[in-house]
Formats: C-alpha cells, sequence, structure tokens
C-alpha cells in the first residue's frame, strides 16, 4: 500500500472513530488543538492570523541543541507575530522519557526554551496527532521521520513548508520561509 493511500486511509479511519477534526479541517490548521502538559487545551485557532512554527521535540535526543535554535526564532520574530510550538514526542527512539510539566522544565533549563510546549504527542503514522494526519495529507512526502521535524503554517492556516530534521532552526531557508509569512500581513 502506498504511504499516501495509507495516510487516506487514516484519515478516513479518524473521522469514523470520532476524529472528525482531522477529516474536516478543510485544509486549516486552526481546526487542531494539542493537550497542555499542565491539562487544558492549546487550540491553533487561538494563533489565527500569526504563522506557526510547529516542530516535534525530544529532550533526550541528539538534536535537542535545536530547542536552542527554536528560542533564537521565538526571540526574534515573536513580536512580528511568529509563534513557535514544541511539540514533545515518545515516536522517535522514546528519546523524549519525560513526562507533563518536567518536559517544559528540560528544555527551559538545558535550552533557554519560553516558548508553549505541548503535552507528550504522537507524531508518527498510524496513530499520530489529528495535526500530523492532517500535515501528512498535505504534504505526504515530508513527514516526521525522526525528532526535530518541523512544520510551517502559514496566517491563513494552510501548510507553508516543512523541514526535515537536518535542517536547522536558524538556516536560512527556515528564516526566508518564516520571514515570507511574516511580510504577508
Amino acid at each position: 500500500m502506498t504511504l499516501l493511500r495509507r495516510e487516506a486511509l487514516v484519515l478516513l479511519g479518524a473521522a469514523f472513530a470520532g476524529g472528525a477534526r482531522a477529516a474536516s479541517s478543510q485544509g486549516r490548521a486552526g481546526a487542531f488543538a494539542f493537550d497542555r502538559p499542565e491539562g487544558g487545551t492549546m487550540p491553533l485557532s487561538a494563533y489565527a492570523g500569526r504563522p506557526v512554527l510547529v516542530v516535534n521535540t525530544a529532550t533526550a535526543c541528539g538534536f535537542a541543541g535545536q530547542l536552542a535554535g527554536l528560542q533564537t526564532l521565538w526571540t526574534r520574530f515573536q513580536e512580528r507575530g511568529l509563534t513557535v510550538i514544541g511539540v514533545p514526542s515518545p515516536d522517535f527512539g522514546n528519546q523524549e522519557p519525560l513526562d507533563g510539566p518536567a518536559i517544559a522544565e528540560a528544555a527551559r533549563k538545558n535550552h533557554g526554551v519560553t516558548f508553549p510546549l505541548t503535552a507528550k504527542t504522537r507524531v508518527k503514522m498510524p496513530g499520530a496527532h489529528p495535526f500530523y494526519q492532517w500535515a501528512a495529507a498535505e504534504k505526504p512526502g515530508e513527514t516526521p521521520r525522526w525528532n526535530f521535524h518541523k512544520y510551517l503554517v502559514a496566517r491563513d492556516g494552510a501548510l507553508a513548508a516543512a523541514f526535515a530534521t537536518q535542517v536547522e532552526p536558524t538556516d536560512p531557508r527556515v528564516i526566508s520561509a518564516i520571514a515570507a509569512e511574516l511580510d504577508k500581513a
């Protein structure tokens, strides 16, 4: 079964299983919400009209140094409207061993992170969070293959770009894509 067909079946299955949010998103990220580590939800609709960089993270990953680069982006572009959201995930080698607020504390203490982090979340198919199911359908060849995969959501809620793990947050391609979305104000 091809990857695209499998992902479409996962989306269809989510709709029938009560996860209609994934199937009814109509191409916009604002239809989704993540759980917060301290409880409650973080709806992406709260960031409507702003570009959002969504990154699956892991504090025990060899790429965890990218948390500092994500913080650099947040510090540099937050006042212009960018939101950075870290999505801790255990999917790749269980490199996120912590839970709840301990993840945010480790990211803050070890990497200076002040941008929002979600509760630990599945990002890999099958069983991925509905946002990641939607993103996989929007950009089928650009799904997370490891920690620190980056999705840039445009001001209008569409998926603007995806960047693989190896692309540093401060890479000129990431900065150019963010700047282009910020300039669409």
